[in-house]
């Protein structure tokens, strides 16, 4: 036997594991981009830990070292890997131990709010590790899923939410009177069914909130923003100062002087408040397309699940029905291949 052949009958074994392996990889990196959460997803990301892993083992068995050589390499890699595991314990471990089990509740989707701690964004995708949010500044922090478990976790609900703002009113004005103006200025920004809470009585002034239902969330921080500016529009467009009797300048006033604008922004008929882009579409642009491809998925689904619900019951029906049946079968069948395009598309934009 020449040498090459000699080489080839040793070392063709392992060749084949490494070949399979990488056939594996691909074959599941196909499917996952196929799939709903894509590479993101926690079975993709234990199935290649997992082919890794074995296709190691199985090269270490096949080359051709003696039984004690190969049982000190198995023992190494054993140590190696304990020893990994071990200083990982409280990090690597445990982040994924952390993201199976955000895996398996999700408590979020991609496009939602979430808080945590001082933290504050929409979700852009949720890995085995950690979980990347888009925050206020446009920024894409990763947050450790040991965080979101070991923390209370603010989900704003995608429906709408309650949104408020805190005003200080001196005790020389009627609560009534404030109530009334905060209503106005709560109907004005958009608001659902405003209220008005009296939320502190504090020694030198008392603390409002005015609050509503807030049905958009797209431009919740554009919405806020206009609520308090409202706020402003009322009480100064209707002589009622926003200052505590504690307020202080560094220059001398008049006690009867109000430090409100000389022309509030309520009766400035000359400068109409022109409509500006969102800045949410800028602030949050990779979290609403996260928030975009998780819809298209969920029509997907659904899409999916009526016709093959319309299928089953068009084997039931009668033949005078079945036509309408059919017809509605082919209708959904283009949705189902329209959203099939879009969620294509999207994946391969990534």
């Amino acid at each position: 036997m020449s040498l090459a052949e000699n080489i080839l009958s040793v070392y063709w074994p392992p060749a084949i594991v490494v070949i399979i392996t990488l056939l594996l990889g691909w074959l599941a990196h196909w499917i996952a981009k196929r799939s709903q959460r894509g590479t993101s997803g926690i079975l993709y990301q234990l199935s290649n830990w997992l082919l890794a892993s074995f296709a190691v083992v199985t090269i270490v068995v096949l080359l051709p070292l003696s039984g004690e050589t190969r049982g000190q390499v198995l023992s190494l890699l054993g140590v190696v890997l304990t020893a990994i595991l071990a200083l990982a314990a409280t990090t690597f471990v445990t982040n994924m131990i952390a993201g199976v089990m955000l895996q398996a509740s999700q408590p979020f989707r991609p496009g939602d709010y979430v808080r945590v701690n001082d933290q504050f964004g929409r979700v852009t995708k949720s890995s085995l590790f950690h979980t990347q949010i888009q925050t206020e500044w446009r920024d894409l922090t990763n947050l450790p899923n040991l965080m979101l478990i070991n923390n209370p976790v603010t989900v704003m609900h995608r429906d709408g939410t309650i949104i408020h703002a805190e005003i200080s009113i001196g005790y020389d004005v009627t609560y009534l009177r404030v109530e009334e103006l905060l209503l106005k200025a709560g109907a004005d920004a958009g608001l659902r069914e405003p209220f008005v809470l009296v939320h502190e009585l504090l020694d030198h002034a008392v603390v409002y909130r005015v609050c509503g239902f807030l049905p958009e969330m797209n431009h919740l921080l554009s919405s806020r923003s206009n609520l308090r500016k409202k706020v402003l529009e009322q009480m100064h467009g209707n002589g009622v100062e926003i200052v505590s009797p504690s307020f202080m300048n560094q220059r001398a006033l008049n006690p009867e002087e109000k430090v409100i604008p000389p022309t509030p922004v309520l009766y400035d008929a000359d400068k109409p408040m022109e409509a500006s882009k969102a800045p949410e579409d800028m602030i949050f642009d990779k979290a609403e397309e996260a928030a975009s491809i998780e819809e298209l998925k969920i029509k997907q689904e659904e899409t999916h699940a009526e016709l093959k619900k319309m299928r089953s019951k068009l084997k039931t029906i009668d033949d005078d029905d079945a036509p309408a049946l059919q017809h509605k079968i082919e209708l959904l069948e283009k949705r189902q291949a329209w959203y099939d395009k879009l969620v294509e598309q999207q994946k391969n934009a990534d």
